[in-house]
């Protein structure tokens, strides 16, 4: 794995020198002094010239009345002081030529000082900050918001699969987490004019035909159009129904869970209405005994829906006629401790996954409700969250990742404890969010409280000839691919179903969009 494509950040300075500055202004003075030019002189400075040449015993010049020489002179000053300031104007211009030079030496000396990465090195020195590297991404948008946001899923939309194409839009929704007396909101977002990211070291003298072919896909500021209700209380997940991208699903912390339609908002991103009726739930359920975070749609069977609280029960959710709801209100039982995820199967409609923080992952079939299918003692600590593999050709594969930073592949055909497919421990704290590639089975990204997200690929393997950088090998799994940094306190990522390898993810300082260059 190269090490400039792995890690998108490097040190930069935070003080830079400005003698630079300062020569130029030098030369500038001098300039301006040689340029200096003397005025031809006037009628009247010439009739005084005369007489005191006659004083002085001088023989007097004759001089003819021209009606127009008053007329030429002054328009003889008026060029002379043209040209003074033209003169002036040159010097500025060589000034900022000066001064554009020396900036360039600075970035270059700068980049010069430059250095990778690596989180477990952390930032000691004060001067120094991080700066990322625009080589290590197609696109990178940074966006902040009011408050920060715990959970956000992505629309789907009518703009087609498998878009490659820059610039790129996104619709998405999220759920604030305000403080305390605040109002929350949901948020339905829309996100055009997603260009690709231009390399810092691009070189003017690049083949035209590629300039011109990438003019359109660069660096112009993206838009960022909102639509928004208030929400009753925080949101700790948020959820798009698949089959319908304007019913959404929303925990709250004050135990409930709401059903909404977004329809009127959603449209009116696109094509803006005069007024929108205001937002109120189509369903609520208020059966949990208390507030959750664990919630999934069923993708098999549209409106099958269940949710898991911090009380170790789940509930199964069906839709009726007529878009109703219903929750039965016999609850799965089975955890010890709170359930923190849910997964649907992506090839059986009556099956779906949990896990808890009583370190298990449980397997239920909704048809035989007395207990689960089957369990594991999955991690040391508690599970936080789960990811089945939705790619055809590997539905067996489930993901899951735990407090203690480490992260686990399980082949359901071979589920039992102890026996996972792929075990790494990259990460040294708590996983907070993971999830497979939607289209490529082998690649999976995870994002952790230690900052960063890292995108990995089962199919890689250790290359037989060390190459450049060999030495970082040990420390390197051969299966990580990318990692992201730059945000504080990620809470959940999430790859976007139809826009190729292209990212989204959610932290304290708000949501960045990004898809690495290694990943075209």
């Amino acid at each position: 794995v190269s090490t400039q494509s792995t890690w998108g950040f490097a040190f930069k300075s935070l003080f830079a020198p400005t003698s630079g500055s300062k020569m130029s202004n030098q030369k500038g003075k001098k300039r301006s002094a040689d340029s200096e030019q003397v005025a031809p002189l006037s009628k009247k400075e010439k009739d005084e010239l005369g007489k005191s040449k006659k004083q002085d015993g001088g023989v007097e010049d004759l001089v003819f009345e021209d009606p127009f020489e008053d007329d030429i002179d002054e328009e003889d000053e008026d060029l002379a002081k043209q040209g003074g300031k033209q003169g002036d104007e040159n010097d500025e211009e060589g000034d900022e030529d000066v001064g554009m030079q020396d900036e360039e030496n600075e970035e270059k000396e700068e980049k010069k000082k430059r250095k990778v990465w690596r989180p477990e090195d952390g930032i000691d020195d004060k001067n120094e900050a991080l700066d990322y590297d625009s080589r290590a991404y197609t696109a990178l948008h940074r966006m902040k918001v009011d408050w920060p946001c715990l959970s956000f899923d992505i629309i789907q939309d009518n703009l087609g699969m498998f878009r490659t194409k820059f610039p790129q839009t996104m619709y998405m929704v999220a759920g604030t987490q305000a403080e305390q007396g605040q109002k929350d909101k949901v948020m339905i977002l829309k996100a055009s004019d997603l260009h690709k990211t231009k390399h810092d070291d691009d070189d003017d003298d690049d083949d035209d035909e590629d300039s011109d072919s990438d003019a359109d896909d660069l660096d112009d500021d993206p838009i960022l159009e909102e639509k928004f209700f208030i929400h009753p209380g925080a949101v700790n997940r948020i959820r798009c129904m698949p089959q319908k991208n304007n019913i959404i699903a929303t925990w709250s912390d004050t135990g409930k869970v709401h059903i909404w339609d977004i329809k009127d908002r959603l449209a009116s991103l696109d094509t803006p209405s005069q007024r929108i009726p205001k937002q109120t739930p189509v369903f609520t359920f208020s059966g949990h005994s208390t507030e959750g975070f664990a919630m999934d749609w069923s993708r098999l069977k549209e409106g099958r829906f269940v949710s898991g609280d911090c009380n170790k029960h789940i509930y199964l959710w069906e839709t009726k006629q007529g878009g109703t709801f219903t929750v039965d209100s016999k609850p799965f039982t089975g955890h010890a401790s709170s359930v923190e995820d849910l997964q649907w199967s992506p090839t059986e409609q009556d099956v779906f996954a949990s896990c808890s923080s009583d370190k298990t992952i449980r397997i239920w079939d909704i048809r035989v409700r007395d207990k689960c299918q089957a369990w594991i003692a999955a991690h040391r600590t508690d599970v936080n969250v789960i990811s089945w593999n939705r790619n055809k050709s590997a539905g067996h594969l489930l993901l899951s990742g735990a407090d203690d930073g480490s992260i686990k592949v399980w082949d359901l055909r071979n589920f039992k404890s102890n026996a996972a497919a792929a075990c790494f421990t990259y990460h040294k704290s708590a996983i907070t969010s993971l999830e497979w590639h939607p289209s490529e089975e082998s690649v999976l990204a995870a994002a952790s409280e230690d900052n960063r997200v890292t995108i990995w690929d089962l199919g890689l393997e250790p290359d037989e000839e060390p190459a450049k950088g060999a030495e970082l090998a040990e420390e390197i799994p051969p299966q990580l691919y990318f990692v992201h940094s730059g945000q504080e306190e990620i809470k959940e990522i999430h790859w976007h179903p139809q826009i190729t390898s292209f990212m989204a993810s959610t932290a304290a300082d708000g949501f960045n969009f990004f898809k690495p260059s290694n990943m075209e």
